[in-house]
């Protein structure tokens, strides 16, 4: 993800939320700090989130992996964006899924996915992924279902 991806990051960043919840409008200079930071995540850890494309280059979104701290325990997550138009065609599963493959490839050996709880198309492609509730957790200013796996490395 770099600076030439920041009209597509808005929109899907900008796109209503998929589940009806109090979330604040995110806008363009909200995408600026979202790849930024995904530039510091590859820089720190070797991986962040990249931008999702079809094989005939339509803009999907962004998966990938990131650090999270879960009430003062860091762990890799992987996380997905879609966009509004683009949801419940399987992107995100796909996506998902070869994003945990690559993580068991590199070492990774638990992983987990932040949902909201009304979040339940989310919570659906963290099962398809083979992930269980493991517990409630309160992370950014708001309550999430820890969805985790170990993963086989090898």
């Amino acid at each position: 993800m770099e600076e030439a991806d920041l009209d597509d990051m808005t929109a899907v960043l900008s796109a209503p939320d998929p589940v009806h919840v109090d979330r604040p409008p995110r806008d363009r200079d909200d995408a600026v700090r979202w790849i930024e930071w995904q530039q510091r995540n590859y820089a720190e850890h070797d991986f962040g989130l990249w931008v999702v494309e079809t094989h005939d280059g339509t803009f999907v979104g962004d998966c990938g992996l990131t650090m999270q701290d879960v009430e003062g325990t860091a762990h890799v997550e992987v996380g997905y964006h879609v966009m509004p138009d683009l949801r419940r065609h399987g992107y995100a599963t796909e996506a998902a899924r070869a994003v945990r493959d690559c993580a068991a490839a590199h070492g990774v050996e638990h992983l987990i996915a932040l949902v909201r709880p009304e979040n339940t198309p989310s919570q659906g492609v963290a099962r398809a992924l083979g992930m269980e509730v493991e517990r409630t957790a309160y992370v950014h200013g708001v309550d999430a279902l820890v969805f985790g796996m170990t993963l086989s490395n090898g």
